[in-house]
């Protein structure tokens, strides 16, 4: 019924103003009741969830199997948000413990990503409850009420996946209600600045980026010539996508829910020259092979790899029957009972300690075949599955039976596309496919030049070869070395893409070895002019990155004589 008809009765003289009266006595009286209500209401409910946003990490939140972690992205609120993992035993629950009122109704919401995504809360005195999504691309609110029982002053409330499912994201969790007296989060305030950043790593495209941490502040923004270009959780930062031989001036705020910092004061950083993609690596950097199997040399378990190797490249990845098809089997009985599980652990463990781990494609009788369309993307997909799955920063190209360049282009094109610039690549040609930039392998090289790391030519059961000046040289003097590496650095790859690969004793090749003395004079020779023999470079070159070894399990043989030479030698490089 239309309200209206009510009053439009005939109702005349002092009737009229009475009625009038009474009616305007009863809404104000109402209005302040219901003024009253509002004011009693807001200052009752409250998010009685702690740090709901994870913009503390993972403070008062507990999660099964160490399956959470917090992320800068994808975030629905402030800088940070859950990722859960499960496994195939576990539904990655994170759950905290909240302080409630008996008898008291809450609405328990969050929002929720990725993969299967539950919400609820047990431990209400009264009916248990919770929600579900399944697979969702875009953050999607999950919602329920709950009623409290006579004697209940707190509550579990959780999220969690299922069981082998992809991970799920979560952010913004509240519990909404009568405050339960367990104190909420408080009030934040705008942080200070922090101070100078430092510049760490440079290469031709990136500059990573160092500060202190900042009382209060739960995220910073990244400001590159005055412009915003990143915002992070942590006190790191690598700025990519910069020009060559070109300054950047640097500055980062701190950021929580009240605002943002002033910015600190400005740093300079100034990127490599030459080209080359490939994730953050030392300036100067040893890459070693380590041994997937027993052949007499010492066995490893990767977390007893020398802490002088940069690059850890794992020897090597098994061909399938469907062609450019890749996969890794772990040699637990060759290696003495190293699983699976400890070997992605030690992965992580190397990673953490900013080393690079790349799995190595090829090896000397390894015949994987990228020569078509097919394979080229049967072997971007397959390489980037066994990086996803033992957590490889990238891939060695180690195909010593040949390869073809049009098509190995391709599937590193679509391995980096996959990945994105925080992609490794390795190559490690035989001499003979470096001689001319007219070789498969150097012809690679150069298509791929704007995301390859380095070239680490084995200098190894070669025999003699031509050096840059049309001279032939023969293995075992610092001429073979610096004569060869100059075709290379003349021929089209930037000095920080040229490494020098070696063997790490006499037994681990069957010719070619030299000592850590005759590696470093090439070394101070190509990068500094001098301890050169007869050969002279017409210029140096500063930036050249390193030196590579056939393998750590050979050095570890041999009492790590070659890593603690050379590799000591390498990093003390200017």
């Amino acid at each position: 019924m239309d309200r209206r008809s009510t009053l439009s009765g005939r109702v005349t003289g002092r009737a009229r103003r009475t009625w009038a009266g009474a009616l305007a006595a009863v809404l104000a009286a109402s209005a302040l009741t219901l003024t009253g209500l509002a004011t009693d209401a807001a200052a009752a409910d409250v998010n009685n969830a702690k740090n709901a946003g994870f913009e503390s990490g993972l403070a008062n939140w507990t999660c099964s199997a160490n399956s959470g972690a917090t992320v800068s992205s994808p975030v629905h609120g402030g800088s940070a948000a859950l990722k859960a993992t499960p496994a195939g035993q576990d539904n990655a629950k994170c759950s905290q413990t909240v302080a409630v009122k008996p008898s008291s109704t809450y609405t328990v919401s969050a929002w929720v990503q990725g993969g299967y995504a539950y919400l609820g809360a047990s431990g209400t005195g009264t009916t248990d409850v919770s929600t579900w999504t399944p697979d969702s691309a875009s953050w999607k609110q999950l919602s329920t009420t709950f009623t409290t029982g006579a004697s209940t002053t707190s509550v579990t409330l959780y999220t969690h996946g299922w069981y082998g499912t992809a991970a799920y994201y979560a952010d913004d969790i509240s519990v909404f209600g009568p405050d339960g007296g367990g104190g909420g989060d408080p009030t934040p305030t705008i942080p200070a600045a922090p101070a100078t950043p430092a510049v760490g790593t440079t290469t031709s495209s990136s500059v990573s980026l160092s500060w202190n941490t900042v009382s209060g502040a739960t995220g910073y923004n990244v400001y590159r010539d005055g412009t915003k270009v990143l915002a992070v959780s942590g006190t790191s930062a690598t700025v990519t996508g910069l020009a060559a031989d070109t300054s950047y001036s640097f500055q980062v705020t701190a950021t929580n829910a009240a605002g943002e910092s002033p910015k600190s004061a400005a740093v300079t950083g100034r990127t490599a020259t030459g080209g080359g993609g490939g994730g953050v690596v030392p300036k100067h950097a040893v890459t070693g092979y380590w041994q997937n199997f027993n052949n007499g040399a010492t066995v490893q378990r990767l977390s007893q790899v020398q802490s002088q190797y940069d690059i850890i490249a794992v020897a090597f990845a098994d061909a399938t029957a469907t062609p450019g098809t890749v996969t890794f089997n772990l040699d637990s009985a060759g290696l003495g009972g190293y699983t699976v599980d400890q070997f992605k652990a030690d992965v992580a463990a190397k990673k953490a300690a900013g080393k690079k781990v790349i799995i190595s494609v090829g090896g000397e009788t390894g015949t994987v075949r990228v020569n078509d369309a097919a394979s080229a993307t049967n072997f971007a997909n397959s390489v980037y599955s066994v990086m996803q799955t033992y957590g490889f920063d990238g891939v060695d190209i180690d195909l010593e039976n040949g390869l073809n360049a049009t098509y190995m282009t391709q599937a590193l094109r679509s391995l980096s596309s996959k990945v994105g610039s925080s992609l490794i690549i390795t190559m490690a040609p035989q001499t003979i496919d470096m001689q001319s930039t007219s070789n498969e392998y150097f012809k690679t090289a150069l298509n791929i030049k704007d995301i390859l790391t380095v070239v680490n030519m084995q200098y190894y059961n070669s025999g003699t070869m031509l050096g840059c000046d049309g001279k032939v040289y023969g293995q075992g003097s610092v001429d073979f070395l610096t004569a060869l590496a100059c075709i290379q650095l003349e021929g089209g790859l930037a000095p920080s893409q040229v490494g020098l690969g070696l063997p790490a004793s006499s037994r681990a090749a069957g010719s070619g070895y030299v000592s850590p003395t005759i590696v470093n004079n090439a070394l101070d020779c190509l990068t500094k002019g001098t301890n050169c023999g007869t050969f002279k470079p017409s210029r140096t070159y500063p930036d050249l990155r390193g030196a590579m070894t056939w393998s750590t399990n050979w050095d570890a043989t041999a009492g790590n004589v070659w890593s603690n030479g050379v590799g000591a030698h390498v990093h003390a490089l200017p």
